[in-house]
């Protein structure tokens, strides 16, 4: 286990970035031509960005970002 120190400014980048990728990896999650095994590992880093995001966004923001794929057999509460 790691811990680190940020500034405000700082979490709302991480924050910031992270929104971006995971809202990219939903864009692409939707693209018909990509094929399932690469909509597979997207949905695995999606799972690691939103662990991530979940510990420094607040509950509002996780809501909307709740993985909703096919696979529920891990938590992410």
């Amino acid at each position: 286990m790691l811990g680190i120190l940020i500034s405000e400014g700082e979490k709302e980048e991480i924050i910031y970035l992270l929104k971006r990728e995971m809202e990219e990896i939903l864009f692409d999650m939707d693209d018909s031509r990509v094929e399932q095994i690469i909509k597979q590992a997207m949905e695995d880093r999606y799972r690691t960005l939103f662990s991530l995001f979940k510990r420094v966004a607040s509950q509002q923001d996780c809501a909307k970002y709740i993985p909703l794929f096919k696979r529920n057999s891990k938590n992410f509460s």
